[in-house]
């Protein structure tokens, strides 16, 4: 399949004429798209990658507070420019709210770039939780396709080929090889979770993290900034896909990043094999990517977007969507957050945010009366940073001004913690992203519409870890804690589930392998396969997918199958 298009080098990177057949185009750079990339482009598959935002550099990254977190600068501007609307069930209407329901980076690396980089690998129960408790009326639970044990080598590749630091917890899944890097630094909120474990009989383990604790692959340790959590990394630590696979990829020879590329459409022939990708170039004109495959990694909801936007009369309900699930079954996973505060100054706003993780409450307990199970972790949250701090996480019962409420900002921001669930999501048909029909973005496509409310069980195991937070607060000493209000999402980062893998096609958009079942040169590889949520962090198990992936693609094309 190797490609014959003809290639451009400039200044060591190589450029490839849009008339001429690549070998594959991808659709986004973040923590699929990324490793795709990488891995095809090494393989000597010629590989352009169409990335909707900038190609920032670690040098681009700063620490304005104002700009990243209030004026979306890593997301490429809020509803004025995305137009996305939201709404919590159909017969509502979509409104356009004051900031964007769908969040993602905007830019080469995609939402690797400004991630947290919580990294829990997805456990075996994970992937079977079906067939061990059963079906829940009014969703659409379903085991994967696929097993932990099919897909523990490619976690392991994550671990050492994106960078992971950590150390294993009593509860772990089963490893096929160490941690390449010791866990990040005990912060005081871990010390303090860790109190208030032992004395509740909770086990404390070091939090796995997508930042190099020291140097490794030639790229250096995390200095401690504290501007983890929305923000870039501005000396290569945090692991993402723009610090870990591009640079592999460009030098390979053979792939072309080609920023600031909004894809509009995959076209199809007359044999129903996507032959182009259609896109606005960074000055607003159409241009026309032709490829011999096509692999679609542009997140949860852009994904979806796409196809649905790529209708034909080959594919009238949009391509890749015979079953009619493109965009169904969104997932978002519910959280929880409860504050406190200390006698003592904690200082958590230094360093990753957060050192320490409980996984006792994993597993979903029917004697708790509902499904679902999640991890809780302790971190600074918003008082990592001063601005986001006053915003929101000063106690409900203080002034929002005068002298009250100065002296309460200046003596909580060195003295308080979060401790936060993060917990399963349960796929629904109510639950998706559409196309609006009266909001335009900026570039004049259909805005993402967003119709999302959690099941009963979401919110209720989301109680439920706060419950524990609020008694790991008493055991650990707090002098004060509250709770911040659970109500139904109305948005998240998470993007999940909306173009799910499994073996029917009348319920599934693509097979074990990540091609579509409708077109056969078409893959989709994103957090949209999920089939179920995980525990609240899903981006090591996007990350182990796209390795699993290129794999299959890689075969496939070797056997002269795509």
């Amino acid at each position: 399949m190797l490609s014959t298009a003809k290639r451009i080098r400039l200044a060591n990177k190589v450029k490839f004429a849009t008339r001429d057949a690549v070998d594959f185009v991808v659709i986004g750079s973040g923590s699929a798209g990324g490793i795709l990339a990488k891995e095809l482009s090494t393989a000597g598959f010629d590989v352009v990658v169409l990335e909707q935002g900038p190609y920032r550099k670690a040098a681009d990254f700063t620490h304005d507070e104002l700009s990243v977190l209030f004026r979306s600068e890593l997301l490429g501007g809020g509803p004025e420019v995305h137009g996305q609307t939201f709404r919590h069930d159909e017969t509502d209407t979509a409104t356009m709210p004051g900031r964007s329901p769908v969040e993602y980076a905007r830019g080469v690396g995609g939402s690797s770039v400004h991630f947290t980089a919580n990294f829990w690998r997805f456990r075996a129960v994970d992937f079977k939780e079906r067939s061990l408790l059963g079906p829940i009326a009014g969703t659409n639970f379903a085991d994967w396709p696929i097993t932990y044990d099919e897909l523990e080598p490619y976690y392991t590749k994550v671990d050492w080929e994106i960078g992971i630091s950590g150390a294993p917890g009593p509860f772990d899944a089963p490893r096929s090889k160490p941690f390449p890097m010791p866990p990040m630094p005990i912060k005081s909120s871990g010390v303090l979770m860790e109190r208030g474990a032992k004395k509740l009989g909770l086990h404390a383990q070091p939090e796995p993290h997508a930042i190099l604790s020291q140097a490794h692959n030639g790229r250096p340790a995390c200095i401690n900034c504290g501007y983890c959590m929305f923000f870039g990394c501005e000396v290569g630590a945090k692991s993402s896909t723009l610090a870990a696979m591009i640079p592999l990829a460009e030098a390979s020879g053979h792939c072309e990043i080609r920023p600031d590329s909004v894809v509009i459409r995959i076209d199809t022939d007359k044999k129903g094999r996507a032959d182009q990708v259609i896109y606005l170039d960074a000055d607003g004109r159409e241009q026309a990517q032709a490829a011999k495959a096509v692999v679609l990694s542009a997140n949860g909801a852009e994904s979806a977007r796409l196809l649905l936007m790529s209708e034909s009369a080959q594919h009238p309900d949009g391509l890749a969507n015979s079953s009619g699930f493109v965009g169904r079954n969104l997932m978002h996973n519910a959280h929880s957050v409860a504050n406190g505060i200390f006698e003592q100054p904690l200082n958590d706003f230094k360093g990753v945010q957060v050192s320490r993780i409980i996984h006792d409450f994993y597993e979903t307990d029917v004697r708790r009366g509902f499904y679902g199970g999640g991890g809780i972790d302790a971190r600074p949250l918003w008082s990592a940073t001063p601005i986001f701090h006053v915003m929101q996480g000063m106690p409900p019962d203080v002034p929002r001004w005068g002298a009250e409420f100065k002296n309460a900002v200046a003596h909580n921001f060195t003295r308080q913690m979060s401790i936060v669930g993060s917990t399963t999501s349960l796929a629904l048909d109510s639950n998706n992203i559409t196309l609006d029909p009266h909001s335009k973005d900026a570039w004049g496509r259909p805005a993402i519409r967003e119709t999302y409310r959690d099941h009963p069980d979401d919110l209720s195991v989301a109680k439920f870890l706060q419950d524990r937070a609020m008694e790991l607060f008493d055991a650990a000493g707090a002098e004060k804690s509250w709770r911040r209000p659970i109500e139904t999402t109305n948005g998240g980062a998470h993007l999940l589930g909306t173009c799910r893998m499994g073996d029917d096609p009348k319920t599934s958009v693509v097979d074990r392998t990540h091609r579509s079942h409708d077109v056969p040169n078409l893959y989709i590889c994103d957090g949209s396969s999920f089939v179920t949520s995980g525990r609240g962090q899903p981006t090591m198990t996007i990350m182990a997918l796209a390795f699993r992936a290129a794999d299959q693609i890689k075969a496939a094309a070797a056997a002269g199958n795509i």
